[in-house]
């Protein structure tokens, strides 16, 4: 393995130190003690911090608080707490010293739709002022709020790039027909499948070409899942 990671001035793998005084982390499972409130325990993570002024660390807890709409409910015990509103304080503790960039992996894996939406929101306002790096296996994540992507394969970026223009770069080379079992295994053999997916009860295939691959295809306008099943394949 070999490389350079730099953030800033910063040398990520030389300057280890320098590099978590300005990173956040939220990974997709941690750990909460149920019975303490939000305002308690945000408030124990801030002395972690570093944060030994009480006035400084008495208003850094009611911004971040605040800031991730959980004010209201900061005396609440976190045991009581939705799996949005547990994925929002984490938030709130990663920003805790107002890191440079904030590390989020699987932030919605499990949300409902409308803590999704709020979460992503959330996020698109962070990433006004930080340098946000998602991870997901969630496609409409990366559509609603990423402005760069890599697709990793087995430890390799076969795609880097930005979603419009990735999905631009499939613009009239993605075509889809319903197909039968029998069909698809000789499709598969003739042309580029990328995916395929039931839909009431009839499958749907997803083949590359440059022109239509035979009667009965219709051109569809590319999708991020588009892009991502042909960047796995290597088309």
């Amino acid at each position: 393995d070999e490389g350079t990671i730099r953030l800033g001035d910063i040398d990520v793998l030389a300057e280890k130190e320098r590099t978590r005084e300005v990173l956040g982390y939220l990974p997709q499972d941690f750990g909460l003690y149920p019975s303490v409130t939000a305002e308690a325990l945000l408030t124990h993570f801030a002395v972690l911090e570093g944060i030994v002024d009480r006035s400084a660390r008495t208003d850094a807890v009611e911004s971040l608080l605040r800031q991730t709409n959980l004010w209201d409910v900061r005396r609440s015990k976190l045991g009581t707490y939705s799996g949005g509103m547990r994925q929002r304080f984490g938030v709130a503790v990663a920003l805790l010293g107002d890191p440079r960039l904030l590390i989020v992996d699987e932030p919605t894996a499990g949300l409902d739709p409308t803590e999704r939406v709020r979460f992503l929101n959330l996020l698109s306002e962070l990433g006004q002022r930080a340098v946000v790096l998602l991870s997901t296996h969630i496609v409409e994540d990366v559509s609603d709020l990423c402005t760069r992507m890599a697709i990793i394969h087995e430890g390799r970026i076969v795609l880097e790039t930005d979603p419009p223009g990735a999905i631009e770069q499939l613009k009239g080379r993605v075509w889809r027909r319903v197909v039968t079992s029998e069909e698809l295994r000789t499709l598969d053999q003739q042309h580029t499948v990328i995916s395929t997916r039931l839909l009431a009860g009839r499958t749907i295939a997803h083949v590359l070409a440059d022109g239509s691959p035979g009667d009965g295809f219709e051109a569809v306008q590319p999708d991020l899942k588009d892009v991502y099943f042909s960047a796995m394949m290597g088309a």
